[in-house]
């Protein structure tokens, strides 16, 4: 990964916006985040600490200054026993002047940047509110003599420098709530980054060392013993032993490893010693792809964000037209004193209307969303995927490795009269033991779980498309097609090929063996459909997802299944290409359309769609072509996926409702509205609160996507 990409700094609301160090958004005027993420280091994010500090620092010196102000702004309430009306001001100048001038400089920081941009955001509103009632009370404590006494009360100028303290502190509050959140997002990342052996045993030159993990270079000799974290991604080139992969599949049970065997790096080894060939390292491991795609989707913004950020393009110029129509509207027509009224609508305008909770809105729902996932074993790409996934209509499945289990299993066998069931296996595995075939090793497998011994074999031979033959016990075995058995001049019992006709119209794919030239009997072989896949298919069709299956396999297999499954269309027989057109015709009949599937021939179809889905284990191109990735690869996934992402969305259409009704209702009634009616008119402090309720509001209701149940 090239040093300069590594270090670069990118905006979660603006992505376009990227720069080589830490920083702000000349935009929105937010945090920047690392781009990358990095497995051996972890940088600690000093924002939450640093707001933490001023927040803390502001609150102490803004109680006092609020407690002094209540003499003013509640009628008949008097300290002047306590404190003279001179000193309280002396007092409220002295304190609020820290606050707003450290505690609130990033404020002023990122509003004059986005002054010089021209890309006005809530900071811009934030800094002319707070800048508005901190100067005027400036001026009007320092310089009294400047006004007309007709404004006056008791001889001084009303003061706000309360309004400037504590805007200034509940805005900090905000953001400081925010930064936390993003930190509580982020905990998917940095449990999975805690995840990553630190050190390994590297073997060289017939010595061992250890070495610390970003040391290890591809092809590297590995010992990892028992109860050790598997420190990379490689293969087992000798010993044995069973492996915790729960946090790549979830599965309870663990795996068992030969040699041969891959092995995914930060699993755990258990119960055996063996030696691994590293061949992914840094970036390309697992692990390292994992955290990138958590980290990445999390900074992504759904396409419903668009809409947030037109609004707050318009809001702000709309916001400062209506705070100056309030002013004059309060200097024409409103009661003595003139200015004041003015200049308090005014900057309750500017305050309250501050955009923060609908900058907030979509990030926060996507940022918890995506970590939700993640520790569930869905993996987002960006949150243009959940927004899409949560309009899905049509799910499109691949067969094998989707619905079934992708890997051959006997599933029953037949042997012929005057034959054991045992004796009938050991010849036919003993035999099958010198073929790679994938149905040779389910015969195989099968056997030995039997714990059937087996005989050496000789004169093997493998005839392509038809079988394999050879001498198991100074027997001649046959066992394959039923052509190939019928080639070789052997009679087929009538019962045996009816019953050879029944399982291939259930999906069952028949081994045929034979014995010194007689049938011995069948062997039955299927892809079992995944025990998950009937719940999660009567999930999705709850859901009103319509299911259709897609399949290169052929159209009798393909149906079996189907029929089994309740599936009602069915396309066998396709093509990487057949399976990308229906996808496009589905697509231009309005159909919204998500691909489920894992392999190469499947990425087209899955580039296609609306949303695609890679299942676990499936290939890199699958993963790399699809929105969403599932770590364990069952249909259960898709239901929790579909799931989650209608949680996203609801969450951020309520998030919007929050954002929008508070400016809707607030800026009117900060201009005065019901002042004519009620006498009511909205302090700049209250303002304050109010617009960073709605920024609580909206966080709060995020992180209730940390509860969602997705199952």
């Amino acid at each position: 990964m090239p040093e300069q990409d590594y270090h670069s700094y990118i905006c979660p609301m603006h992505p376009e916006i990227r720069q080589a160090k830490a920083g702000d958004c000349p935009k929105c005027g937010m945090h920047l985040e690392r781009k990358n993420v990095s497995l051996s280091t972890q940088e600690p994010d000093r924002q939450p600490r640093i707001l933490s500090y001023k927040f803390w620092f502001g609150l102490i010196l803004a109680v006092p200054v609020f407690l002094l102000s209540l003499s003013e702004m509640i009628p008949g309430l008097s300290l002047d026993t306590f404190v003279s009306p001179n000193l309280s001001r002396w007092l409220q100048f002295i304190l609020t002047t820290p606050i707003v001038l450290w505690a609130g400089n990033v404020f002023f920081v990122k509003a004059w940047r986005s002054f010089l941009s021209r890309n006005l955001n809530m900071f811009s509103l934030i800094a002319v509110g707070v800048g508005a009632a901190y100067g005027f009370s400036v001026v009007a404590f320092l310089f009294p003599g400047i006004f007309p006494e007709s404004l006056k009360k008791n001889g001084y100028i009303g003061l706000y420098f309360e309004a400037a303290a504590v805007i200034t502190v509940l805005v900090l509050l905000g953001q400081l709530l925010e930064a936390r959140a993003r930190n509580k997002t982020g905990q998917a990342i940095k449990a999975l980054l805690g995840l990553a052996a630190k050190s390994a045993h590297r073997i060289a030159n017939g010595k061992e060392e250890d070495i610390s993990i970003d040391k290890v270079k591809k092809g590297d000799l590995l010992r990892v013993r028992p109860g050790e974290k598997v420190p990379l991604d490689g293969v087992i080139i000798e010993g044995k032993s069973s492996v915790d992969e729960s946090m790549i599949s979830g599965e309870p049970m663990p795996a068992s490893k030969k040699n041969g065997d891959s092995v995914i790096g930060a699993t755990v080894n258990q119960t055996g010693t063996f030696v691994m060939r590293t061949e992914k390292v840094g970036s390309e491991t697992m692990l390292a792809q994992i955290v990138n795609m958590v980290s990445e989707a999390q900074r992504s913004r759904a396409p419903i964000q668009r809409l947030a950020d037109q609004v707050s393009g318009y809001f702000v110029p709309a916001v400062a037209v209506s705070a100056m129509a309030a002013f004059a509207l309060w200097a024409v027509f409103g009661p003595k004193p003139v200015l004041a009224y003015s200049l308090v609508s005014a900057i309750s305008v500017l305050i309250i209307a501050c955009p923060c909770a609908l900058g907030l809105a979509t990030p926060m729902s996507v940022m918890v969303g995506v970590g939700k996932g993640a520790q569930s074993g869905i993996l987002i790409k960006n949150a243009e995927a959940i927004e899409k996934s949560g309009k899905v209509t049509h799910l499109l499945i691949d067969k094998t490795g989707t619905l079934t289990a992708g890997k051959p299993q006997i599933t029953a066998v037949f042997p012929s009269d005057g034959w054991d069931e045992d004796d009938f296996l050991r010849l036919a595995a003993s035999l099958e033991n010198s073929s790679e075939h994938p149905l040779a090793r389910a015969v195989v497998d099968y056997a030995n779980q039997r714990g059937i011994n087996f005989f050496p074999a000789a004169d093997f031979q493998s005839v392509t498309g038809g079988g394999v033959k050879g001498k198991v016990n100074d027997k001649m075995v046959l066992l394959g097609k039923q052509k190939f058995i019928e080639s070789a001049g052997i009679n087929l019992p009538e019962a045996l090929k009816d019953k050879a006709a029944s399982l291939q119209e259930k999906a069952h794919t028949v081994i045929w063996v034979a014995v010194e030239q007689k049938i011995a009997g069948i062997i039955a072989v299927s892809d079992p459909i995944k025990e998950t896949t009937p719940d999660a298919i009567s999930a999705l069709r709850k859901m009103g997802v319509k299911i259709v299956m897609l399949t290169g396999d052929n159209e009798k297999t393909a149906q079996a299944i189907a029929k089994e499954l309740g599936i009602k269309e069915v396309y066998a027989g396709l093509t990487p290409k057949d399976k990308q057109d229906i996808v496009k015709r589905l697509r231009s009949g309005g159909a919204k359309v998500m691909v489920a599937g894992d392999g190469i021939n499947d990425a087209p179809a899955l580039a296609e769609a609306e949303v695609g889905i890679a299942m676990g284990g499936g290939t890199d191109v699958a993963i790399e072509s699809a929105g969403i990735t599932l770590v364990k690869g069952d249909l259960g996934g898709i239901v929790k996926a579909l799931r989650l992402s209608r949680g996203v969305m609801r969450n951020i259409r309520q998030n919007l409702f929050f954002a929008f009704i508070y400016n809707a209702l607030g800026v009117p009634i900060a201009a005065g509205a019901l002042y004519p009616f009620f006498g009511l008119l909205l302090n700049p402090m209250i303002a304050g609160a109010a617009m960073s309720f709605s920024s609580v509001s909206v966080i709060a209701n995020s992180l209730r996507l940390r509860n969602l149940k997705l199952s």
